[in-house]
């Protein structure tokens, strides 16, 4: 592990303080999972802790060990705020820009308190303290290489353990995307050694599934469209499909990667509006080294991974799908040359 600085904020935590932990918005299984490992983690050297996160969080993951004690700004703007002026340190987990967190963002610029970054993210903005990898197929993986550079691998327990790793699990596509590396796998065996039950945790994210998911899925696969001559496939769903069927947050999460399950194809892409702003998200999945991170940011104001990326477009749920259309022949050359 390299993190600039990194002897400096050992010595910082030598000594109880007070630390803000904050994930990204709409915050997913490994920004959960991470900031939870880091809270039960930093718990056990007498600081007091506080995560605090700028939207809810999917209900498959309010099993997690303290899920209940995370601060969410939304519904507690005022406490949030507070926990964050009052900070001696602010952790900074799977982002990498203050634009990621929205109001907490302005908190944290004001805030005179050291931030650490701990990220897997391209292209992050300068942090007193910074360990960033792009090569990190989850940020739990790297708060597990922190924990043991912080030489307190013995200080990871069950409830350490099953954050870590459901972080690792969610982020790696279920241990199948190409950056899960021998050092995941390692990781994972010491986690299990450690008391993780990885049937319940994989039931706990995989298993929760409700009528308004499966009706959501089922009018999802209803409008996926493949373009063979690309190797791509999309989809999308509309304000009122979410409406209409009691759409909850974290209800779509994986629906993106159906596209990516047919033989030949490596360009997944879900286009989905936003139940309030007029917007549309987009989620972006691909095999090989096709490059989504690039297209994204290039094309939707997004960024991500190599093959794990977001954007989002201000058109119409139409217009988007017709420039997207519009981009494809400028790829398909490379599409049509990536193995897998």
């Amino acid at each position: 592990m390299h993190m600039t600085n990194f002897d400096a904020l050992k010595e910082l935590l030598s000594t109880p303080k007070k630390i803000a932990i904050l994930p990204h918005k709409n915050p997913d299984g490994d920004a959960i999972g991470s900031t939870l490992a880091m809270y039960h983690f930093l718990k056990k050297f007498n600081h007091t802790c506080n995560v605090v996160a700028p939207n809810d969080f999917p209900k498959f993951l309010k099993w997690m060990p303290a899920a209940k004690e995370i601060v969410i700004a939304d519904y507690q703007a005022k406490r949030a705020e507070a926990i964050i002026h009052q900070a001696d340190i602010i952790f900074i987990l799977d982002f990498n820009t203050v634009t990621r967190i929205d109001d907490l963002g302005d908190w944290v610029k004001k805030s005179k308190a050291p931030k650490v970054l701990i990220d897997h993210h391209r292209e992050p903005d300068t942090f007193d303290f910074m360990y960033s990898d792009i090569e990190m197929p989850a940020t739990c993986q790297m708060v597990y290489n922190f924990i043991d550079a912080m030489g307190e691998v013995d200080k990871i327990d069950k409830e350490i353990a099953d954050c870590i790793y459901t972080g690792m699990m969610t982020d790696t596509g279920g241990f199948r995307f190409r950056n899960t590396s021998a050092s995941t796998h390692r990781i994972v065996a010491d986690l299990i050694d450690r008391g993780v039950e990885v049937d319940k945790v994989t039931s706990f994210v995989n298993d929760s599934q409700t009528e308004a998911r499966l009706k959501l899925l089922s009018l999802t696969l209803n409008n996926l469209t493949f373009i063979p001559e690309s190797r791509t496939a999309f989809m999308f769903l509309k304000r009122e499909d979410l409406l209409e069927n009691g759409f909850q947050k974290g209800d779509t999460e994986g629906f993106v990667n159906y596209g990516l399950s047919v033989e030949n194809y490596i360009f997944s892409v879900i286009f989905i509006e936003d139940t309030v702003h007029n917007f549309i998200k987009i989620s972006l999945r691909s095999k090989g080294d096709f490059d989504v991170n690039e297209f994204s940011r290039k094309h939707f104001n997004g960024g991500g991974h190599m093959n794990a990326a977001g954007g989002r477009s201000d058109m119409t749920m139409e217009e988007t799908i017709e420039y997207f259309k519009s981009l494809l022949p400028d790829y398909q050359e490379k599409l049509s040359k990536v193995t897998i």
